[in-house]
């Protein structure tokens, strides 16, 4: 990342005014966020789809968009599948996914998370992960699985737009543990692909919870009405980024401090030893 010095200066910066003060100052950093598309999306539409909540978000987020390595099965038996349509894991015996799907198997599921492992740490840093309807299952299963240490991706906040816990029953021992990370779960009231339901049994397994419910039904809402929700939530995530990178650096500088102490005292010791075997000549 670029200009961290200034972002940390800006985050730490006390005084007169307080926090009040620091949310004047310039922003010259972001969080960078990992984001994973629905089924039958792909990285690209997914981006053109998101235009204006990026644009809510831009001053402190960055979004990087990535394609599912799988071709969704094609909607009818004798049509060709669509190279552009692309699934995360198939969660039934036919190859396709569903969402409301029980019981189910999770085929590719495992090449999908490599795809994923190797984008976090190949085109990161990444702070957060953000998904849509399957995507944002699978979002909830990769925190389910950073908390266990299953994944090398290690997630420090969530945005789950109609989320949902997978059915399939590898999965199951993802949600054994309640995760902690902050997370936004956006779900419609009018759902009918994803139940709002469904969402909020996602949401349940987390602990730092964030809800931005709508009106409207299976899409990610952004309109000026969920601007300040979106803008609310990024600014935090870049207030704790910055903090802890803060914290980090002075750190770092109280151990070079150390060290050099150290050898000043040495230096000092050296220069004392010398000049006695001097007076001794």
């Amino acid at each position: 990342m670029t200009n961290n010095d200034a972002a940390v200066e800006a985050a730490g910066s006390s005084g007169a005014g307080g926090s009040k003060q620091q949310t004047k100052l310039e922003i010259t950093e972001k969080v960078r966020v990992l984001c994973l598309h629905g089924y039958r999306q792909n990285g690209d539409a997914f981006k053109n789809k998101l235009g204006s909540f990026r644009k809510f978000a831009s001053k402190y987020a960055e979004f990087v968009f990535i394609t599912a390595p799988h071709v969704a099965a094609a909607l009818e038996s004798a049509a060709e599948p669509v190279p552009e349509q692309r699934s995360w894991w198939a969660n039934k015996d036919d190859g396709t996914f569903k969402g409301t799907n029980r019981g189910g198997p999770a085929f590719g599921f495992q090449e999908s998370l490599r795809c994923v492992e190797e984008a976090w740490r190949t085109q990161g840093p990444f702070q957060g992960l953000l998904g849509f309807s399957q995507g944002a299952c699978f979002v909830g299963l990769i925190c389910g699985l950073a908390k266990k240490k299953l994944t090398s991706i290690r997630p420090e906040f969530a945005v789950l737009a109609s989320g949902f816990l997978s059915g399939s029953l590898v999965h199951m021992s993802a949600y054994e543990e309640p995760i902690s990370i902050p997370t936004l779960h956006i779900y419609g009231q009018t759902d009918e692909i994803i139940p709002k339901q469904m969402s909020e049994s996602l949401a349940a397994q987390f602990k730092n919870v964030e809800v931005l419910e709508h009106s409207g039904g299976h899409y990610f809402p952004a309109t000026a009405q969920q601007k300040q929700t979106f803008i609310n939530f990024f600014q935090d995530r870049l207030q704790e980024y910055l903090e802890h990178q803060e914290l980090q650096q002075s750190g770092n500088a109280s151990f070079v401090d150390e060290d050099g102490g150290g050898s000043d005292a040495n230096d000092a010791e050296v220069a004392t030893m010398t000049a006695d075997l001097d007076e001794s000549d």
